[in-house]
């Protein structure tokens, strides 16, 4: 998830961080960057950014200002890796690797990989059996959902929706009945027309909690039904990035006999006797036969 610099920033001393591993086999580290508050940059990250062989960023721009807002220096290679070269730069990181360079990969915020780049180079590594380890530390993922005040127990990350509508109306058909809790990203600018389809595909009260600004100055969580927050982004000027988080469906309530009486009948006009139409009807609904029957009867005011 993009960020922009943080507008909180705090001294951090890089004493205590660990060693520079020893003279042999290169390896990766997946480096989280702040979110937002650079003050949640960690001690390993900053060693990692002063003294990594080769460091791959996702906007080389942005990592030279997280540099220069931590008041420190790169000494390493420094090389873009965004989702436009995946593909070709792979090949030239991992050969850099090979030849014993702690390569360093950070993006523009959060942990790399997750709606980030970085998952490529990860699965071509893992294939060589090349050394991949991480330096966790900021998630927006992770701060939204306990922010949300939504069940944290079970969930996933669904990213950015489509954005054509046809295509997302498709996706959330998909997760109308998903019982956990789910996260999404999604821009500013498309907030409005995101949540009238998540009302639309999920039902306007479905509990759910917008996320913005996530560690910074005007960090603000909203939480309330999918109307209510659709109402508040049809009234609001949106800005800064985006997380939202919505409640996963409530378990089904199981399916009474009662249910399913004008299934039957409508067999049994259809010229289907009373104990076939029963076990028919049963047998698509997985519902006891017997209570089912018995409940056709009684719907009669009748009696075995």
């Amino acid at each position: 998830m993009n960020s922009s610099s943080s507008e909180t920033q705090q001294s951090i001393s890089t004493e205590g961080a660990e060693p520079r591993a020893a003279a042999g086999p290169g390896h990766i580290v997946l480096a989280a960057t702040p979110i937002g508050n650079m003050g949640d940059a960690t001690v390993r990250l900053i060693d990692l950014l002063q003294h990594a062989d080769v460091i791959a960023a996702e906007d080389t721009r942005r990592l030279h200002r997280l540099v220069s807002a931590l008041k420190i220096s790169t000494t390493g290679r420094i090389m873009s890796y965004h989702e436009h070269n995946e593909q070709s730069r792979t090949p030239e990181l991992l050969e850099l690797v090979r030849g014993g360079a702690t390569l360093l990969m950070v993006t523009d915020a959060g942990m790399p990989s997750v709606s980030d780049p970085g998952y490529r180079l990860v699965e071509a590594a893992a294939a060589e059996g090349i050394a991949v380890t991480a330096a966790p530390g900021p998630s927006a993922v992770l701060t939204a959902l306990a922010l949300s005040g939504l069940p944290t127990d079970r969930f996933c990350f669904e990213g950015f929706l489509p954005r054509k509508s046809g295509e997302r109306a498709a996706r959330l058909s998909e997760l109308a009945r998903e019982e956990r809790t789910m996260v999404f990203f999604e821009a500013p600018h498309r907030l409005e027309p995101m949540l009238r389809a998540l009302d639309t595909a999920f039902g306007p009260e479905r509990p759910a909690a917008v996320a913005r600004e996530l560690t910074k100055l005007h960090e603000q969580v909203l939480r309330g039904p999918l109307r209510e927050l659709l109402e508040w982004a049809e009234s609001s000027e949106v800005r800064g990035e985006i997380a939202v988080v919505v409640g996963g469906a409530g378990e089904a309530e199981p399916e009474a006999p009662e249910d399913h009486v004008g299934a039957v009948n409508d067999l049994i006009a259809q010229g289907s006797r009373l104990k076939d139409a029963v076990a028919s009807v049963a047998s698509d609904a997985r519902i006891s036969k017997r209570e089912l029957y018995s409940a056709v009867l009684a719907a009669r005011g009748s009696t075995p």
